[in-house]
């Protein structure tokens, strides 16, 4: 396996790296490893539906409708 050294992080990371380490009962060179498996492996298993569901509500439904003339007949 590869090592990974990342220098120059903000105290206010590491503590919270450390703080969700304990929350799942690893070490935060554990807890650096699943979140980097998490953020650059799970995405691209991501399915459209998920990706749709993290965007914001910006309006409600009645603002995307469209207008629509009513139907026509047409004789044949």
């Amino acid at each position: 396996m590869a090592q990974l050294i990342v220098r120059n992080i903000d105290i206010e990371i590491v503590e919270a790296l450390k703080r969700r380490a304990a929350d799942h009962g690893r070490s935060a060179e554990a807890e650096h490893r699943e979140i980097l498996r998490e953020v650059l492996l799970a995405r691209e298993a991501e399915g459209l539906a998920r990706h749709l569901l993290s965007m914001p509500d910006v309006g409600s439904d009645e603002d995307f409708e469209g207008t629509r003339d009513p139907a026509r007949r047409i004789d044949l």
